[in-house]
């Protein structure tokens, strides 16, 4: 046997580690976004059903990338397009808070600062990237083990 072969024989026994953590990385993105929202108090700027829809949104993209994260570790397929689809919110929600807040003015300031905005920005935008990468590596991943697996039950046949 190769190298390359007991690579992947290996992958049958370990955990998909790396795809495992950057989904971990996300989340930890996501809370130090939330921190940085939700610690400004504007106001009754924030006082709507939208920050509510944010607080549930934010501890169902937690509980989702956690469960994926465990899923990831296990080289399964289907979690791929999970953390695809969370990534995608992730950036989606660049566009609700971050940007409606930088652009509304209270006072004469905007809700939103300019070091504020941008380290939300980057919060999501880590986030994302974390989601997509871990997706990337799983799915690159659990197709070389599965092709691995095929091969080895075909050579026993």
């Amino acid at each position: 046997m190769n190298e390359a072969t007991t690579r992947l024989d290996r992958m049958r026994y370990t955990k998909n580690t790396t795809s495992s953590r950057l989904a971990l990385l996300a989340i930890v993105c996501n809370v130090l976004f939330f921190i940085s929202l939700y610690k400004s108090d504007v106001g009754t700027y924030y006082y709507t059903i939208l920050i509510g829809a944010s607080i549930i949104y934010n501890l169902v993209f937690m509980l989702a990338t956690f469960l994926a994260s465990e899923g990831v570790k296990n080289y399964q397929k289907g979690y791929t397009w999970l953390l695809l689809v969370l990534g995608c919110g992730q950036i989606l929600r660049i566009f609700i808070y971050p940007m409606q807040g930088h652009n509304t003015m209270i006072g004469g300031a905007p809700v939103i600062g300019n070091g504020q905005f941008i380290r939300m920005i980057i919060y999501l935008s880590l986030s994302a990237a974390c989601l997509f990468v871990s997706a990337v590596i799983n799915w690159r991943k659990s197709r070389a083990l599965t092709a691995h697996i095929a091969s080895v039950e075909a050579v026993k046949a």
